[in-house]
């Protein structure tokens, strides 16, 4: 029997097959025996359908995305930018009633074990807010009752540590510390923003209350030529390799 309890916390795949099967291989590598998702499965890539049966597959706890509502509902696409909105007009026909069925019930906010999972911000998780000072951060952290909160959407890997007061920046490694919340931002499976094109993910040691953020490398080409076939927008694929 495992003497560890490890969650692989995955989010913003973006339909990103490759990532996705490489995410996965590397986090059975580290060890992980649990997982979880911060959403955003579908949306941007090619393979909307078979990365949300693999991560159903997972069994795991997942929040929903701004992209899983959108793309699972048949709302106006006001606000969104062009390129987003046709990747999601695009990815809803990909979708079948039943996977569209399973999205639009995904819950907003959710706990798994000790922690927390969103995909925006606790406050007000279905206006889609965007977290990347300690500042809006701060609002999250009003509402959030258990030590760490896990969170996507930006893309980008953040950390925020409220104490006497709330800091944050770029992290690889966090060790939870008693007295203090945490909402960390997991990084993103299927469409890195940070400059670091390699895919990132979460490890979360529960038994030694240790947060690591992994980047791994995948078949960026292979993704790029895809989303070319299936005629989406042709920056979709150039900004892959930049990590934009």
């Amino acid at each position: 029997m495992s003497t560890t309890l490890t969650y692989a916390i995955l989010g913003d795949i973006h339909s990103n097959l490759e990532a996705l099967q490489a995410v996965l291989a590397d986090a059975k590598a580290q060890g992980a025996n649990r997982y979880a998702c911060v959403g955003d499965i579908v949306g941007y890539n090619a393979n909307p359908g078979e990365c949300l049966e693999i991560v159903r597959g997972l069994k795991c706890v997942i929040v929903r995305g701004n992209h899983d509502h959108y793309c699972s509902m048949d709302e106006a696409l006001n606000g969104f930018h062009p390129m987003a909105a046709d990747a999601v007009d695009w990815t809803r026909k990909q979708l079948s009633a039943e996977q569209r069925l399973f999205l639009s019930n995904l819950p907003y906010v959710a706990p798994v074990e000790t922690f927390t999972m969103v995909h925006s911000t606790l406050d007000m998780p279905g206006n889609w807010g965007y977290v990347f000072e300690a500042l809006e951060a701060e609002a999250s952290f009003a509402y959030q009752r258990s030590a760490v909160c896990f969170f996507g959407h930006t893309h980008v890997p953040l950390a925020f540590e409220k104490f006497d007061a709330v800091r944050g920046g770029l992290y690889s490694k966090i060790r939870i510390q008693l007295g203090r919340k945490y909402f960390v931002n997991v990084g993103s499976v299927g469409q890195p923003r940070d400059g670091d094109p390699r895919a990132a993910y979460v490890l979360f040691d529960l038994m030694r209350n240790a947060i690591e953020l992994r980047r791994v490398a995948y078949d960026i080409p292979a993704v790029q030529e895809k989303i070319k076939l299936a005629g989406l927008p042709a920056r979709m694929a150039a900004r892959l390799a930049v990590g934009r």
